[in-house]
């Protein structure tokens, strides 16, 4: 998770660190814009990208204006369920739940018998996992959609395009993942957006909790089983890099549609 954590944030200070496009025939500098002086760029993008991977919810700069690959980041941090470096209470939960999705996964792939910490993943466990993966992006995409597709709600987006759906999938995001945080273009406080964001909130924060609980109930009730030469190990390099790649595969499956339409788009047009 570290590893993550540290990449989404080289990734986020390196574009903050070129010219916005808006104003390069003025302004060769970094992208100051939004930005505090005596923080700076390295200090924003790390802000960013930590509070994004937490619950927090703080920023030292507005999101709304970093370029479109710099603001990608923490769109993207919180997508994954906020596991980098894990949300207040959250976090930990969140990463077990893909921990026992990479084990089955391993399973499938080498023949080995799906365990974790000693308990037997089958059917049942699957399933709770399947739903919590699924739970979060249905409710940020369904949502993002309804929004779009609502005139009055439409009305609402400050910069119209592929940045405009990028405030409102950030708007969905941030409310289902329990951060708090916001592209500020966006005008939330209608009859819309304050309904659908605490239907949002409401799903993303309770729906996975019941979830994560019945996964936990479910393992408690299995009995330990000795480790064998069949048990995938899971304290080893090798399943911490299969952990981290299961986790940016399955939201970039998720998630890369809404985000080729907004701020990849936007990158690649300016």
């Amino acid at each position: 998770m570290a590893a993550l954590w540290v990449g989404f944030a080289v990734t986020a200070w390196h574009f903050e660190s070129q010219s916005n496009p808006e104003v390069r025939s003025v302004s060769s500098g970094p992208n100051m814009e939004g930005k505090e002086v005596r923080f700076g760029i390295p200090a924003s993008a790390l802000f960013a990208v930590s509070t994004t991977g937490t619950s927090t919810g703080a920023v030292i700069a507005s999101h709304d204006s970093f370029t479109a690959f710099g603001g990608a980041m923490p769109l993207s941090n919180m997508m994954l369920s906020e596991v980098t470096p894990g949300g207040t209470g959250t976090g930990l939960y969140g990463i077990l739940v893909l921990a026992v999705l990479s084990v089955f996964v391993a399973g499938l792939m080498v023949g080995r018998t799906p365990e974790y910490l000693g308990k037997k993943i089958e059917p049942r466990e699957m399933k709770l996992v399947s739903l919590y993966i699924l739970l979060t992006p249905v409710t940020v995409l369904v949502l993002a959609a309804l929004a779009l597709s609502i005139p009055s709600a439409r009305a609402s987006i400050l910069n119209p395009g592929a940045h405009g759906l990028s405030e409102v999938l950030y708007a969905f995001t941030s409310a289902t993942n329990n951060n708090g945080s916001a592209f500020a273009g966006l005008s939330g406080n209608t009859t819309f957006y304050n309904t659908a964001l605490a239907f949002a909130m409401l799903i993303g924060r309770f729906g996975s909790i019941v979830l994560a609980m019945g996964l936990a109930g479910s393992l408690a009730k299995k009995k330990h089983v000795p480790a064998s030469l069949g048990t995938f190990p899971t304290t080893s390099p090798l399943f911490a890099g299969l952990l981290a790649g299961v986790i940016l595969i399955v939201t970039a499956l998720t998630y890369f549609p809404a985000l080729s339409l907004g701020p990849l788009v936007e990158g690649f047009t300016r």
